[in-house]
């Protein structure tokens, strides 16, 4: 199987390190080339071929939405503070620096075989029921156990997790999580 090749772009030193000594230790993934900002890796990186997935940090979430750097390329969020919905938007996949490698390597696998676009919905709105499923994947309950709570199939579940994803353009649990306190659907201090 072939190895994914990733480039990191975060401005802080021990998390960049910290997560390219992850993945190169994982032997699923290697990094290729790492970067304190966008210009430097905007400057410095030839895409052409090299590179499968980059992690970015969120903090540059609405630079890398206007960035033709990563055409064709999926773009997965680092967060290492707490981001806006709207800076998580223009990222396939969002880990944080809590996620364990396990995570982080499951979300690069998704991120490099699933197709590249972003396709939230025109209407960011959730339905109320959707905001319900919405607070119980904040925290930390599995389908079966949402389904369980809320008097519903797991099936009706996933499907109300794919709209979720659909209309926020977010598929992390921990991005979902952001979105959720940051829309004041759950309070901080519940998680």
């Amino acid at each position: 199987m072939k190895r994914i090749r990733v480039m990191i772009i975060e401005p802080a030193n021990v998390v960049r390190a910290g997560i390219e000594a992850l993945i190169n230790g994982s032997g699923e993934c290697d990094v290729v080339a790492t970067y304190r900002t966008l210009q430097e890796a905007e400057s410095e990186a030839d895409m052409a071929g090299g590179v499968d997935v980059v992690i970015v940090s969120t903090s540059f979430g609405r630079q890398v939405d206007s960035s033709e750097m990563f055409a064709g390329i999926p773009v997965v969020g680092l967060q290492t503070t707490l981001s806006e919905a709207d800076a998580l938007r223009p990222f396939v996949a969002v880990v944080s620096m809590f996620s364990t490698t396990e995570e982080i390597l499951r979300t690069l696998g998704e991120a490099h075989d699933a197709p590249v676009q972003h396709n939230y919905a025109e209407s960011h709105d959730l339905s109320e029921r959707e905001r319900d499923v919405l607070v119980l994947v904040a925290k930390g309950y599995t389908n079966k156990e949402i389904a369980q709570e809320l008097f519903i199939s797991p099936h009706t579940v996933i499907s109300h997790r794919k709209n979720i994803v659909h209309k926020t353009g977010i598929r992390s649990v921990a991005g979902l999580t952001v979105y959720a306190v940051l829309n004041k659907l759950i309070e901080s201090e519940m998680l």
